[in-house]
């Protein structure tokens, strides 16, 4: 009982940032190149229960992308609500539950199906109900928030996980799941690019009420887009495209892309209604991208561009260092700059170098995720440099 008392007050487990930031960089660093390799042919695909690109599109959404959301949420939420948030044993649960869902997804082809789905469904429904449950001590109308965009998305990932490694609703799942990460990184630059312009530039950029909930509410509808008419889904993503555009404009673009470490989230804003473009013409007619175009879009130039700078943002901020973009973090974000371009606009130019700009872009993230993993575990395991408690 001592052990597990000193172990689960280890600052590893003190704020949710910490093990999901460590366990995000693993996962970026190592999925995409594992999965070129098993595109091409260099290893077998993992022994899984699902298809091969079923396995790939899952884990870069539910291993990779939730261990990064999921560390953002549990740190942003408290302090969001004003509470002390998951710590301790909590989340050393909450972390086995998402390597059980790891080792389930890779190589649980012999297991018994009901293990298999217990680790599939275990780490989102924990993690939807504990940040549900920070969420429930907030008032919402009292405080005017728009933290119940949350209450609605959050369960979502639950049908959209379970239907994303089914092979007759993939697609559906995929779309599902792709959209309500849109919502949660529409949320969430809404609230940090209104702090970050405001401490770089001392501007206030466009925050209209009516605009910013119109544009969350159509984020919402185009989750249900694969179950709607094609000519409706791509009406809501063009109006939802034009919608982001406007606020962008007021939104200071060209100061903020004078500094790499805030233009990078603009970037990452852009892709978003890139994303919501592509999508929408291919509701009307097929143009002949060269790969997954609209998928990759959101996961490189999205994910990609937006989650290391946060990762390396909320690192030093919340272990009490000075939030400063070193030239190493600079280059990471390089790194990620060439792997959205090796990923996604390489092989339009040059489709005959295909699987040669898959290696480019996934050794993109070995590097760049590789940097922030031996950059910031330190600081993840250390306690916090101010000597606050957590």
């Amino acid at each position: 009982m001592t052990s597990l008392m000193k172990l689960a007050a280890h600052p590893l487990w003190q704020v949710g940032f910490r093990p999901f930031f460590a366990l995000a960089c693993l996962a970026g660093l190592s999925l995409p190149l594992w999965w070129v390799l098993v595109y091409t042919g260099a290893v077998p695909p993992a022994p899984t229960f699902v298809a091969p690109l079923q396995w790939h599109a899952h884990e870069m959404f539910y291993g990779f992308g939730w261990a990064a959301l999921g560390g953002f949420l549990l740190t942003a939420s408290k302090n969001w609500v004003g509470v002390r948030g998951w710590h301790g044993g909590a989340l050393i649960l909450l972390v086995a539950a998402w390597l059980f869902d790891r080792s389930a997804m890779s190589f649980g082809a012999a297991w018994p199906p009901m293990l298999f789905w217990l680790a599939h469904g275990l780490f989102q429904t924990a993690i939807v109900v504990m940040l549900l449950w920070t969420l429930f001590v907030q008032r919402v109308r009292e405080n005017k928030s728009d933290n119940y965009f949350f209450w609605i998305i959050l369960p979502l990932f639950l049908p959209a996980k379970y239907l994303i490694v089914q092979d007759e609703y993939f697609i559906l799942g995929w779309s599902m799941t792709l959209a309500l990460f849109r919502v949660a990184f529409l949320i969430m630059l809404e609230r940090t690019q209104v702090q970050f312009m405001r401490g770089a530039f001392k501007v206030d950029i466009l925050r209209n009420p009516y605009l910013d909930l119109a544009i969350k509410w159509l984020a919402v509808a185009v989750v249900f887009g694969q179950l709607l008419p094609a000519m409706l889904t791509g009406t809501l993503e063009l109006v939802l495209a034009l919608l982001l555009l406007v606020r962008f404009a007021g939104w200071y673009p060209g100061k903020a892309f004078s500094r790499l470490e805030i233009g990078i989230m603009y970037l990452g804003y852009l892709a978003i209604v890139a994303q919501l473009l592509i999508s929408a013409v291919g509701q009307f007619t097929q143009l002949p991208w060269v790969g997954s175009v609209s998928a990759h879009v959101f996961a490189v130039g999205v994910m990609g561009l937006i989650l290391p700078a946060m990762i390396v943002r909320i690192s030093k901020g919340h272990t009490g260092r000075n939030v400063v973009f070193e030239r190493a973090d600079k280059v990471v974000l390089w790194v990620m700059l060439t792997g959205l371009v090796a990923r996604v606009i390489a092989p339009q130019l040059y489709p005959a170098g295909y699987t040669m700009w898959l290696h480019l872009a996934s050794t993109c993230w070995f590097v760049a995720f590789g940097v922030l993993l031996w950059r910031y575990l330190p600081f993840l395991l250390a306690p916090r440099a101010d000597g606050r408690a957590h």
